[in-house]
């Protein structure tokens, strides 16, 4: 188990390292008038297939039962983020709701993000693809293995149907140790393991500050 303790702070602790997210947009995305976005709610990681050992019991997987929920912490992490910060309108969770029968469950997520864009006559529509969301194994001053989170954040022109933004966030939480220079943000989260929820909503945070920064930047 790694462990954090108090005389060996420095050397044990965990930390987020730098260079965990990337940002990729369009040319022309400051032009774009974007003001009203809905987000489509996130689908849980895909399941790896198993291999089946003849007469055997599988073991229980550690963190299933997070990564089956991850689409939902995903989803509320967007919206409350989101709702923070001025400028932008959000469509509700409810008109979402209104209409998500209308949207195919099934198909390409873009496809999807599109359709449901349209339905609420929003500019653009922020989907997300989740790859990885691991709980952490054991408590916040000591883990059997960290939390690990990776996912990828979409923003599609519902008029155009065209990707303008896109955010790339992949994070395993690693001993202080091991990147000494996250030192700072080491200390902001009071020296502890996070969990995978915990983790994502740094990512999200981050991601979302850079969108609302290109959107809006000149807006007083």
């Amino acid at each position: 188990m790694i462990r954090l303790l108090p005389l060996i702070l420095i050397l044990s602790s965990c930390a987020l390292a730098p260079n965990n997210l990337r940002i990729s947009q369009s040319s022309d995305l400051e032009k774009r008038s974007i003001k009203r976005i809905a987000i489509l709610p996130v689908d849980p990681p895909l399941s790896k297939p198993q291999v089946k050992i003849p007469y055997s019991v599988p073991p229980p997987e550690e963190g299933a039962a997070s990564e089956k929920e991850a689409g939902l912490v995903l989803t509320h992490l967007l919206y409350s983020t989101m709702a923070d910060l001025p400028h932008w309108q959000m469509v509700s969770e409810r008109e979402v709701k209104e209409v998500e029968a209308t949207v195919p469950l099934q198909g390409e997520v873009g496809r999807r993000a599109r359709r449901l864009g349209e339905l609420v006559y929003a500019d653009v529509v922020l989907f997300a693809t989740v790859r990885r969301f691991r709980e952490r194994v054991g408590e916040e001053l000591g883990v059997k293995s960290p939390a690990s989170v990776a996912f990828t954040l979409y923003l599609m022109d519902v008029k155009r149907g065209d990707i303008v933004w896109s955010a790339n966030f992949e994070e395993t939480q690693r001993p202080l140790s091991e990147n000494i220079f996250a030192i700072g943000q080491f200390a902001q989260r009071g020296a502890k393991w996070l969990k995978a929820e915990e983790l994502a909503h740094e990512g999200i945070k981050k991601a979302v500050a850079q969108l609302h920064k290109t959107l809006y930047q000149t807006s007083s």
